[in-house]
C-alpha cells in the first residue's frame, strides 16, 4: 500500500450506525499496536477542517446509494483524507463509496 495510513471506525449494522454518528468522527487505525489513541487523532483531524463529521459523510453516502451501512474506513491517501463507506443495498450488492474527507466530494463508487 502507498505509505497511507489506515483508519477503521467499525464495521457495523445500521443500528450501530445511528449510535456512532452521535460521535463527530472517530476511528482507529489498523496495523498499529495503539488502537486506544487513534480516536483522538481523528477527533484533531476534524478539529483542524482536515475532515468533516462521519454523520454528514454518511448522510451524504445514503444520498448517494440507498441501503445499510456495514463499513467505514477513513484513510491518508497521497491526495489526503478519504472516508470509504461500504453499502449493502436493498438488492444484496456492496458498493464502495469514496469520499475527500475535508469536502464530501464523491471521488468514486464501485461494486465491491
Amino acid at each position: 500500500m502507498n505509505n497511507s495510513t489506515r483508519l477503521r471506525r467499525f464495521a457495523a449494522p445500521l443500528a450501530l450506525i445511528a449510535a456512532a454518528a452521535l460521535l463527530p468522527a472517530t476511528a482507529v487505525m489498523a496495523g498499529k499496536d495503539k488502537h486506544k489513541d487513534d480516536h483522538v487523532e481523528a477527533r484533531e483531524l476534524l478539529r483542524r477542517g482536515e475532515i468533516l463529521p462521519l454523520d454528514h459523510i454518511l448522510d451524504i453516502a445514503q444520498r448517494r446509494v440507498a441501503g445499510d451501512v456495514i463499513e467505514v474506513e477513513l484513510e491518508r491517501e497521497d491526495e489526503g483524507w478519504e472516508y470509504e463507506v461500504k453499502v449493502l443495498t436493498p438488492t444484496g450488492l456492496v458498493r464502495k463509496i469514496t469520499l475527500n474527507a475535508r469536502n464530501g466530494a464523491v471521488v468514486k463508487i464501485k461494486d465491491d
